[in-house]
């Protein structure tokens, strides 16, 4: 037996008990006769102690140990003289009788403590050696947690969870596949699942009413905070349902992860349509911890010979609370912000109502009267602050939302344990692509236009709004879904105005469609991003935090150093030819 209890067990009813703990070495301090070593395991850290009357023997291999050596240490329980508050174990510690090294440690990289002096990429590369570290323990811990209380929850209400293919179709919608060689049909190619879209449609038709799964998708595009080449999402299909009835249970279920995980009460959650999310905020993510509305001044800001503004198609403002009394230094580094490429916009303007009125860096143009107006729109107060941009509308929205998140930093007003989720609704069903000059689905083929938006799909298909939803906390999209098409001849309809010929559409989805024709039924559903729900949930900026074996903004995994390359057998196998390099 290697232990009889772990090492965050122990407490003061243990004391003078024999007992016999394994772990690794996470400290040694010597202090004359005796030696103090904290021994860690998943569960905690207990000290143990080689004092004056400890064996000969067991001294001696004390003096041995290094830091991460992984030992067994047999003992009796006794009282700390020294209590640590701190731990939970730190009321006692064990008298050590035997100690057995059952695997030696070279000096590891960086320290394996809370706080560590490792850097990303050293902790990447060793990352075995990171997830011994508690904080990274603890984010898998939850990550556990919360799958298990989503399992339960959707089990409960009748779901059934169902694996789908990983070696599918490659289809040239959405992002980039990866794909993999197939040896027994060369020359073609199985595709990675960027979701399991199609399988979950399928399953409705096949009667399964209510189907889940925690499921590895994979999409090969750039990465970033949010977004991994693989990632998890939490899946979901529902039969017989309208938009009311997805947003009852998930909105049910995220509630349901606040109260257990966190002990949070949320409020029933708002609704906001695309339009409303674009005009008030500038994003389809808003983030509505804090106000800070976008204000359309356009018509009130013409006319007056400030070209930057009258030769613009769109004048917006945010009202910034208390902080008229900006310096000019801190008015530039804002300048310099919306200036970034990240952000785009050619300048700023302000204007600020102090105790004695309306001051601006746009005087020469508009006399007080007009300042007064602006503020009168925005609802200012003294002490407030105006912060305008102009241009093209669609373009200035963006850079207006990226100012305002940027105010909420600078103020605090982004706190991680607030929580203000919300559902977006009504997204337009295709987006323009100036590029292409076509129109591509704004989530997947799949989704079903509003009814009645369905007659213009040919004449305006720009204006068609969806059947679509997401759910997005603190200014993350969280989850997105819409109810599907289940008509072929509606499917065959959205396949035109996405350009595909007949024949495309039947050699990349006919399998759908003609499941469509064996009676499918009215069908929804969504998928949440399970790594950035679980991130936000530990107040975490990164993804690569809650994963276990994450990849880097390269997408290597610098620990096993991968992708690389194969064996020229193995190419021939698959019948792939290589290029020599140019």
């Amino acid at each position: 037996m290697y232990r009889t209890h772990t090492c965050g067990e122990l407490r003061a009813e243990h004391l003078h008990q024999t007992v016999c703990l394994s772990g690794w070495v996470q400290k040694i301090r010597r202090l004359g006769a005796m030696t103090f070593v904290d021994v860690r395991d998943r569960y905690g850290i207990t000290q143990l102690v080689a004092g004056e009357g400890a064996p000969t023997e067991v001294k001696r291999l004390v003096d041995t140990l290094g830091r991460e050596f992984v030992i067994q240490a047999k003992g009796t329980v006794v009282e700390r003289a020294n209590k640590n508050e701190r731990m939970s174990t730190g009321d006692v510690e064990v008298a050590l009788e035997e100690v057995r090294v059952l695997g030696a440690s070279e000096t590891p990289p960086f320290t394996i403590e809370e706080q560590t002096d490792g850097g990303d990429d050293i902790r990447m590369k060793y990352r075995y050696l990171d997830l011994r570290r508690p904080v990274v323990r603890r984010n898998l811990e939850l990550r556990h947690g919360m799958a298990r209380l989503v399992r339960n929850y959707l089990s409960d209400l009748g779901f059934i969870e169902v694996e789908t293919p990983v070696l599918i179709k490659s289809t040239p919608e959405g992002a980039r596949d990866f794909v993999v060689p197939s040896r027994m049909n060369q020359g073609q190619f199985y595709a990675l699942p960027q979701s399991p879209q199609t399988f979950k449609q399928l399953l409705m038709v096949s009667g399964f009413d209510r189907y889940f799964q925690i499921v590895k998708c994979f999409r090969d595009e750039d990465l970033r905070a949010d977004r991994q080449p693989e990632f998890t999402q939490i899946d979901c299909e529902m039969a017989f349902v309208e938009q009311e009835d997805v947003l009852e249970v998930f909105e049910g279920m995220i509630r349901h992860l606040f109260r257990e995980v966190k002990g949070v009460e949320i409020d029933p959650l708002p609704r906001m349509t695309w339009t409303e999310a674009m005009s008030l905020y500038g994003c389809d993510k808003p983030d509505i911890r804090f106000d800070m509305k976008i204000i359309d001044l356009t018509t009130k800001a013409k006319g007056r010979g400030f070209a930057a503004f009258d030769e613009a198609a769109f004048v917006g403002a945010i009202r910034v609370p208390g902080c008229a009394g900006y310096t000019r230094k801190q008015l530039d580094e804002l300048t310099e912000f919306v200036k970034r490429p990240q952000v785009g916009a050619k300048g700023l303007a302000y204007a600020r109502r102090g105790d004695d009125g309306w001051k601006s860096s746009v005087d020469k143009f508009y006399p007080e009267s007009d300042l007064v107006a602006w503020g009168e729109a925005c609802g200012a107060a003294t002490g407030d602050l105006l912060l305008l941009l102009a241009g093209d509308r669609e373009k200035t929205l963006p850079r207006l939302s990226e100012l305002r998140l940027e105010m909420g930093n600078r103020l605090g007003l982004r706190d991680k344990n607030v929580f203000k989720p919300l559902w977006v609704t009504d997204f337009p069903l295709l987006e323009w692509d100036e590029d292409s000059q076509r129109f591509y689905a704004m989530h997947h083929p799949f989704t079903s236009p509003k009814p009645a938006d369905v007659d213009r799909m040919e004449s305006d298909p720009g204006s068609v709004r969806a059947n679509a939803y997401d759910l997005v906390i603190n200014g993350v999209e969280i989850g997105g879904g819409s109810i599907r098409i289940h008509d072929s001849a509606l499917q065959s309809r959205m396949f035109d105005c996405l350009g595909f010929t007949r024949e495309e559409a039947e050699a990349q989805f006919g399998f759908l469609l003609g499941a469509f024709k064996f009676g499918a039924p009215p069908h929804g559903g969504i998928a949440f991003g399970f790594d950035r729900l679980v991130s936000l949930f530990a107040g975490l900026d990164s993804i690569r935090d809650v994963i276990a074996f994450p990849k880097n903004n390269s997408g290597r995994d610098v620990m096993i150093d991968s992708p690389s390359t194969v064996a020229d057998t193995q190419l021939d196998e698959l019948g792939i030819l290589v290029r020599p390099n140019s």
